[in-house]
């Protein structure tokens, strides 16, 4: 396990590809850890250099009290990039991974060249929703959440396969704090106004099964961005990379190639 000690915060990361590979950059979707992306890796073609790597309160990484300010958030994957001497990524942010990616990008431009916007929002529901799942978490454990999630994260179909159980237990062992800590920094989050400001290369991915992100609220803040591209993907939920890691990988290859970013 390789620790990045950031000063305030100690983040688990993963780096792999060629040194000399385009860089990409994945962030993950609250309650999961960097394993999030293991379905997608291998369709992804062999010229990138990939890093992952779990927020606070999450997977290997540290677990400060909660709550988070979403500032934090993108405080901590500015600090990592700095500290691993990353410039000019491609980064591919979930849910509020998502909303970590618009976050970066108005903070430090140098830091991201183009951004992938995946099953994610300006906004994602409302404090009230997200103050009550916090209640649920901090009363019942997240163990009360789980079922709830699963259905609002992934399609029925997948939902009747053996894979949901690692995904549900990923989600499981997330730690309270980190949880509710997160969910604490999406409530207060409201990217509309810096988000629409950026020029960047951009792709929006939805899911056309997505509970949490539908798709027309993924468009909504994709167009947000100017000349930005937007992505349904058939028969998926939350996490397309999971369910559809093909057409995923076909969607973010494609979007590198018609930036002049070829990983190949």
């Amino acid at each position: 396990m390789v620790i990045a000690d950031l000063g305030h915060i100690r983040l688990h990361y993963r780096i792999e590809g060629p040194e000399d590979g385009l860089p990409v950059v994945f962030s993950n979707a609250l309650g999961t850890d960097l394993r999030l992306w293991e379905p997608l890796l291998p369709h992804l073609p062999a010229g990138l250099r990939l890093l992952r790597y779990d927020r606070r309160g999450h997977g290997g990484s540290e677990v400060p009290d909660a709550p988070y300010a979403m500032g934090q958030l993108v405080r901590d994957t500015e600090a990592l990039l700095d500290h691993l001497g990353w410039r000019g990524c491609v980064f591919v942010g979930l849910s509020i991974g998502g909303m970590v990616a618009q976050g970066l990008a108005v903070k430090r431009p140098d830091l991201i060249r183009a951004m992938v916007l995946s099953n994610t929002a300006a906004r994602v529901a409302t404090p009230e929703i997200w103050q009550a799942r916090i209640a649920t978490a901090r009363s019942e454990g997240l163990a009360a959440l789980a079922g709830p999630t699963m259905e609002r994260w992934f399609s029925p179909a997948f939902r009747k396969t053996p894979e949901l159980a690692f995904w549900e237990a990923m989600f499981r062992a997330t730690p309270l704090a980190g949880w509710t800590g997160c969910a604490a920094a999406i409530a207060g989050s409201d990217f509309y106004s810096a988000t629409a400001r950026l020029r960047l290369p951009a792709l929006g991915i939805a899911g056309d099964r997505d509970g949490s992100t539908p798709p027309d609220l993924v468009r909504e803040t994709t167009e947000l961005v100017e000349g930005a591209r937007f992505a349904l993907i058939r028969r998926a939920g939350h996490l397309p990379q999971v369910e559809q890691p093909e057409s995923y990988a076909r969607e973010l290859i494609d979007f590198l190639r018609d930036n002049g970013m070829s990983p190949a």
